[in-house]
């Protein structure tokens, strides 16, 4: 975590959003008191994964949610 005065952050901005997009969080501070804090943004595609296609699954030859499906109907009767 890196800490800059405002007037540092402009003055240095490529510095610290370089560092920023790297991981890091900088912290600014005018007059010596916190203003903004500077972090990574979240990529939404790989926050959800549910969003991300799923893997198909088989089993030589055969679908498995078919498979799966037959021994359900199978133990029900």
């Amino acid at each position: 975590m890196q800490t800059a005065t405002f007037t540092q952050l402009r003055n240095n901005a490529k510095y610290y959003f370089d560092a920023v997009e790297n991981g890091e969080i900088v912290i600014i501070k005018r007059h010596g008191k916190t203003i903004a804090e500077i972090k990574p943004a979240i990529d939404v595609d790989t926050k959800y994964s549910w969003k991300n296609p799923a893997l198909r699954l088989a089993i030589k030859g055969t679908v498995l949610s078919r498979t799966i499906l037959e021994d359900r109907k199978k133990s029900t009767k």
